[in-house]
């Protein structure tokens, strides 16, 4: 019974032994690395553009993600200590929001950022204090422990590390997907749903539904090889108010996109004359000819997201 038991624990933490990976890498001569699930990968992604999407640093998004990591072990829990809720186990009678509000991520990072940015000089706070002062817990050093796996998945995630998130992801047969929220249309709106129709996606050049913006449009071409989201990433220096690099914004969408390749069953990744395959046993980050078309796309500074058909 205790080793029916254990297993069971390892199963509920790891996502069960059939549920792809993901991994984030450090870059340079660290190698240290942070294992997680698709549904913590999504969650983590959308956690970050929401900070982004305010301008927050890179900083607020470990922050965040590190108190997420602890409350919830980043999974959108429907319970908690007394009427807590969701990733950040905040609580409707504490003035959160709703019970449905707090449910959403989007919602749910977003009050925890607007709590954090009064606190003052939370970016020269250790971690902990700063997660604390938003969250008021019965445990205050909690926080501390998961800060270098926030501060890896922060750097992948914000697009300061290229190529360093990767996920096992759902390889079909045929290139065929079996969920029904799949394809260019679920990706879209992925997209919408994390980084919103306003300032973040024009800043990625990937605005959506809104025709009185002066961005492109994500384009969605169907070609031999699937169904494909065209993300546009605009040129320049500096491309939003945190004052991040077109590079840095570019990988952003190319590891959020990887980060939801089991939900959305994105089948390939493609930014910066790299590409992601689903279903690799090595899951890493490939070089792509700069010829042709992907060369093309490159060169237009593009992220290329091919889902099943």
């Amino acid at each position: 019974m205790c080793a029916l038991a254990g297993y069971l624990v390892v199963q509920y933490v790891t996502g069960g032994t059939r549920t792809p990976a993901c991994k984030v890498i450090a870059t340079g001569n660290d190698r240290t690395s942070y294992r997680f699930t698709p549904e913590q990968a999504v969650n983590a992604a959308t956690i970050t553009a929401v900070g982004t999407g305010r301008g927050m640093p890179e900083r607020a998004v470990a922050i965040a993600l590190a108190t997420a990591l602890q409350e919830s072990g980043l999974r959108n829990l429907e319970h908690g200590d007394r009427d807590s809720l969701g990733l950040f186990q905040q609580r409707p009678s504490q003035g959160w929001g709703t019970e449905k509000q707090i449910m959403d991520p989007g919602y749910a990072a977003g009050m925890f950022y607007d709590h954090l940015v009064k606190v003052r000089d939370y970016e020269q706070l250790p971690l902990t204090v700063a997660a604390q002062r938003v969250q008021r817990s019965g445990f205050p050093e909690a926080y501390a422990k998961h800060e270098p796996d926030a501060i890896l998945l922060a750097a992948a995630l914000t697009g300061q590390s290229a190529a360093t998130l990767t996920c096992q992801g759902r390889p079909t047969a045929d290139g065929q997907a079996t969920a029904a929220a799949t394809g260019t249309d679920a990706v879209r709106a992925a997209l919408v749903r994390d980084f919103g129709p306003r300032e973040t996606l024009v800043a990625a050049g990937a605005e959506v539904g809104d025709a009185k913006r002066p961005s492109p449009a994500p384009t969605v071409t169907a070609r031999a090889e699937g169904r494909t989201v065209t993300v546009p990433v605009p040129g320049g220096p500096k491309t939003d108010a945190a004052a991040r690099t077109e590079r840095e914004r570019g990988w952003q969408l190319a590891h959020w996109a990887v980060a939801n390749s089991s939900a959305l069953h994105i089948q390939r990744v493609s930014y910066a004359g790299r590409e992601w395959t689903a279903g690799r046993t090595d899951s890493t980050w490939r070089p792509i000819a700069a010829q042709g078309t992907a060369g093309a796309e490159r060169a237009a500074g593009s992220v290329r997201i091919v889902t099943g058909q």
